[in-house]
């Protein structure tokens, strides 16, 4: 759980300029990759990570900028990731602008239980971060190039003139 909006602020810009990242790897023929038939596409995940921005800061009462919950997954990476990016920067916006570090303390309706704000925000990044990981496999799986996040990725070892770790 956040306790302070600045604790938020460096994690959220942190785990959403990786989002961001891997995003901005995605390619419009990737976007139909899945691990099984019955499951989602990576384009879908990407999609259920940016809607997920406003529709969960909507039920604390903030108004961010980003797509509905019954918008259909678009079949362009570069639209999913400039609707990412503008409702991370917003949900950013409206939690610093708007709230106070008293603010994480207030209770809210979220699904039937009562979660602090600073619980929700701790979740929201919680859930991109792993619903992220789950996409690096698909992408894998679509031939792309995996971007490190915490470090580099296997894909970037030789930048560092480094043999990439054992298998």
């Amino acid at each position: 759980m956040f306790t302070s909006i600045e604790h938020f602020k460096k994690a959220w810009k942190y785990e959403s300029e990786g989002t961001s990242k891997i995003l901005g790897s995605l390619t419009d023929a990737s976007l139909k990759q899945s691990v099984a038939q019955d499951h989602r596409t990576l384009g879908r995940m990407a999609w259920h990570i940016t809607q997920t921005i406003p529709e969960m800061a909507g039920h604390t009462g903030l108004k961010v900028d980003g797509p509905g919950e019954k918008e259909q997954v678009p079949s362009s990476a570069k639209t999913i990731k400039e609707a990412y990016d503008r409702a991370a920067a917003s949900l950013l916006e409206q939690v610093t602008g708007s709230w106070k570090d008293d603010t994480l303390m207030i209770e809210d309706d979220m699904y039937g239980e009562t979660w602090k704000r600073g619980s929700t925000l701790r979740i929201l990044l919680d859930h991109q971060i792993h619903h992220r990981a789950q996409m690096t496999v698909l992408m894998r799986q679509a031939g792309l190039k995996v971007p490190g996040i915490y470090g580099p990725s296997r894909d970037e070892w030789a930048q560092y003139n480094a043999p990439p770790p054992e298998i």
